[in-house]
């Protein structure tokens, strides 16, 4: 028997509107439309498909300021993560967002109107205090931090929604169930107890071991629901990891597991996302749900320290049990014993029995070398299916972002730089001068701070589809803004694949030294007041806080730069 619901109702907006359906369709074509982004997309969907129960919309400033202190609704209901829809002061200006309003909203793929927002709010957050209620700290290096910092918008919509109906998917469309399909299935299968098994990696031996153990020991099935939303950066993307879990399925006992995916943005908010994973999964039925060693965690901060304590999720959970009502099932890490030729959880293993293990990062490591993956660790078919899809470092392609003042060298070294990939050859070279990009892309832009910072995405666009098909590219902009240099990262390595290997270089000329090797003469305009807003004279240039190499056109040479960086740094693990 499925799970009773969040809250005690399952709240499928989706069949709840189903009668009034067409008069929604036409109402929205009359509406004006906000498109959605990725991750608001991924809200929406679980919104009106009941997984984020009893949420029957986005947040407004009641539900999410009581959220982000107290871990709840207004009405005192158990929900940790803030649901919101971020929106910029233009588009409230220009679509005339205010209460009473009602917005079409539109899925970003295919211009599909999904659903109707009846507008209760806007408001504009404390991102400084989410940041540290919710994620545990205004550290910009959590993901999630970054991504409240350079992408969210300044103004928050709250109001309730009414569903037209779900996105529409091409991929894995069997193995997408909504909460009701989930509860159905279960029904028909007679599963009374079901453990549900977080994902956002490729699973291998040591997981399929635990969640089978875990069935064993409550006599349940397994639900292996992996997230295929947003997820870190970086990570492996959804379509080699659902490749993986289709592989692993087979190796369960028959009958036991059931694959399904999760459309879900996750925030790595390590205890405060337990929680959240735990509402989520009992809304879509399960009656157990595992929860291990440092769950949901975005890994180090800013100071090389986990954000979150290893069990810390296990705790939160623990705290909440009776209100969220699905049992956890606390695992540690497991571990291989070659003298047994099996993994047991590592708090299990007794003192002095050698144990072998291999980290994500050391697998990421073989993968991009390739190395071989013994078959103690993973499967023959799901390192196939990774190879396949994670070729060798020698096929991947990189990102070279050089920075620097104008006329501080970065494109003499871009250039020198191009030359020696062409030469080693290998792959293809593509050169982005930041004047070249401005002529070319950014023609309409000005130089104010928000066009600088949308000149910068531009380049950080096409650098992510050139490294995800395998090229190296060198970009050689000014970037003079830590937002938009860290933007520029973020965006390649969450989205070029295996080609997601960024690169910042600061090239940390002096401006006095830049200024007096111009032969063009351009800072002497700058500071006549004939160039308006000129970085380093009337504009700021932000040096990098955490560049992966910096150089000195005043005290290398560019051959002597450029012979360094081949052998000390990026281009030795590259080629």
């Amino acid at each position: 028997m499925a799970n009773t619901p969040h809250g005690g109702v399952l709240k499928d907006l989706v069949a709840r509107d189903a009668p009034i359906q067409a008069q929604l369709v036409a109402e929205a074509a009359t509406l004006r439309d906000l498109v959605l982004s990725e991750r608001q997309l991924c809200d929406l969907e679980l919104i009106i498909n009941g997984g984020f129960s009893p949420l029957e919309g986005f947040m407004d400033e009641k539900d999410y300021n009581s959220v982000v202190e107290t871990m709840r609704l207004a009405d005192r209901t158990l929900f940790p993560i803030p649901v919101t829809l971020d929106v910029s002061e233009a588009e409230r200006d220009e679509l005339d967002i205010k209460p009473g309003r009602r917005l079409t909203l539109r899925d970003p793929r295919d211009d599909q109107a999904l659903a109707i927002l009846n507008v209760s709010d806007v408001y504009r957050p404390d991102k400084a205090k989410e940041a540290e209620r919710v994620l545990g700290a205004d550290d910009i290096a959590h993901p999630s931090v970054a991504y409240l910092r350079n992408r969210a918008k300044d103004l928050y919509v709250g109001g309730s929604i009414q569903a037209i109906q779900l996105p529409t998917y091409h991929d894995y469309v069997s193995l997408r169930f909504t909460p009701s399909e989930l509860r159905a299935h279960f029904k028909k299968m007679a599963w009374r107890k079901v453990v549900a098994f977080q994902t956002r990696n490729p699973m291998h031996r040591a997981h399929r071991e635990l969640t089978v153990r875990a069935a064993r020991q409550r006599l349940a099935n397994v639900l292996i629901h992996p997230v295929v939303g947003m997820t870190k950066p970086g990570d492996v993307d959804h379509y080699t990891r659902v490749r993986v879990y289709q592989a692993i399925m087979p190796k369960y006992p028959n009958g036991m597991a059931h694959l399904a995916l999760l459309p879900l943005a996750m925030r790595m908010a390590g205890p405060r996302e337990a929680v959240w994973h735990a509402i989520i999964r009992k809304n879509y039925g399960a009656t157990h749900f595992i929860v291990g060693r440092d769950h949901a965690g975005p890994g180090k901060n800013s100071h090389g320290e986990d954000f979150y304590g290893p069990y810390d999720a296990q705790t939160l959970v623990t705290e909440f049990k009776d209100e969220l009502a699905i049992e956890m099932v606390p695992f540690q890490m497991m571990t291989y014993i070659p003298s047994l030729e099996e993994y047991q959880p590592i708090d299990e293993v007794p003192k002095g029995v050698a144990t072998l293990n291999i980290s994500g990062t050391e697998l990421r490591h073989r993968l991009k070398r390739g190395a071989a993956i013994p078959e103690w660790f993973s499967y023959a078919d799901v390192v196939k299916a990774l190879r396949e899809s994670y070729p060798p470092r020698t096929k991947q392609g990189f990102v070279l972002f050089l920075t620097g003042l104008y006329n501080s060298g970065k494109d003499s070294i871009a250039r020198a730089l191009q030359v020696t990939l062409n030469q080693q050859g290998g792959r293809s070279v593509s050169l982005l001068l930041g004047e070249t990009v401005r002529s070319e892309l950014s023609s309409e832009l000005g130089f104010s701070v928000e066009d600088r910072h949308k000149n910068i995405q531009r380049i950080a666009f096409v650098s992510a589809e050139l490294s995800r098909a395998g090229a190296a590219v060198i970009a050689a902009p000014i970037a003079p803004y830590e937002r938009s240099r860290a933007a520029a990262r973020d965006h390649v390595v969450s989205s070029a694949g295996p080609g997601g290997n960024f690169f910042l270089i600061h090239v940390a000329t002096p401006l006095e030294v830049a200024e007096k090797t111009d032969r063009k003469g351009v800072y002497a305009k700058a500071r006549r007041g004939e160039i308006k807003g000129f970085t380093g004279i009337d504009d700021v240039y932000e040096p990098p806080k955490a560049a992966d190499i910096t150089v000195d056109t005043s005290q290398q040479t560019i051959p002597e730069i450029v012979h360094s960086m081949s052998f000390g740094f990026s281009l030795a693990v590259l080629v």
